[in-house]
């Protein structure tokens, strides 16, 4: 079992801080909505192997696809590179085609190259591998998020409609629900990543997203953990010990 976990970093390289247009106060701000905080210590398994991205997602978003033509947030300045907060206020000055190179090659192409590899040793060592693209997600919506519900689930499960088999959907939602937390398929968040030299070739690369709830286990103005944070980690946990046993059979 492979854990992806993309979005947990708050980290902005000093040499790239010019780049924002936000104060510190703002990009401070910017930073608390956006990063799936304390997921990189939610989501762990002794046998998984875990890719983590090493920077904010305000720098490079990984999980977006790398031409905006193909990416439906770069509607939104959310592509690859963001280009506007979630509030819609302008994020970043405008980048040179150098500039742009750099951030792709720097931290876009090596992260996916990571995975690639992880998929990859997988395949070889078990002939397929499981992707559990880790996440979590704001109790209400943002002003940039494509589903405004309100009422938003404990976890939200996310698929494609490849490289999910109904059998990796059942298990999944089946294990958070016996824990009685309530589930989102594909609600609010929609998808999972899977490197693009397998994306809809290879069924043996199965993925699925998991995200939790930021409300259950931090307090989300101030970005720190709530009292409810170790009960979630154990549960979370325990829902990989489960899946890593389904992925194995």
């Amino acid at each position: 079992m492979i854990l992806h976990i993309p979005h947990s970093s708050r980290s902005i390289p000093a040499a790239l801080r010019g780049q924002f247009l936000l104060d510190d106060k703002a990009l401070e701000e910017e930073r608390t909505r956006v990063t799936d905080a304390f997921t990189d210590e939610l989501f762990v398994h002794p046998d998984a192997r875990r890719v983590i991205f090493g920077v904010s997602r305000l720098v490079v978003d990984v999980e977006r696809f790398s031409r905006d033509r193909d990416e439906p947030m770069s509607g939104a300045g959310q592509g690859m590179i963001y280009t506007r907060t979630c509030l819609g206020e302008p994020l970043r000055r405008a980048l040179s085609e150098e500039e742009r190179r750099f951030l792709k090659s720097e931290y876009y192409v090596r992260h996916h190259e990571l995975l690639r590899r992880a998929v990859l040793d997988e395949l070889l060592a078990r002939g397929k591998a499981l992707i559990v693209d880790c996440h979590s997600y704001p109790s209400r919506p943002l002003p940039c998020d494509v589903i405004r519900d309100e009422n938003r689930p404990d976890f939200c499960i996310g698929t494609d409609a490849f490289h999910t088999p109904p059998a990796l959907l059942q298990a999944v939602v089946s294990i958070v629900r016996g824990s009685g937390y309530s589930v989102g398929i594909d609600s609010p968040y929609p998808g999972t990543l899977v490197p693009s030299a397998y994306y809809r070739k290879n069924p043996d690369v199965r993925s699925v997203m998991i995200e939790v709830n930021r409300s259950l286990y931090m307090d989300e103005e101030t970005g720190t953990k709530s009292s409810g944070f170790e009960s979630v980690k154990d549960r979370i946990q325990a829902f990989l010990k489960e899946l890593a046993a389904f992925g194995a059979a």
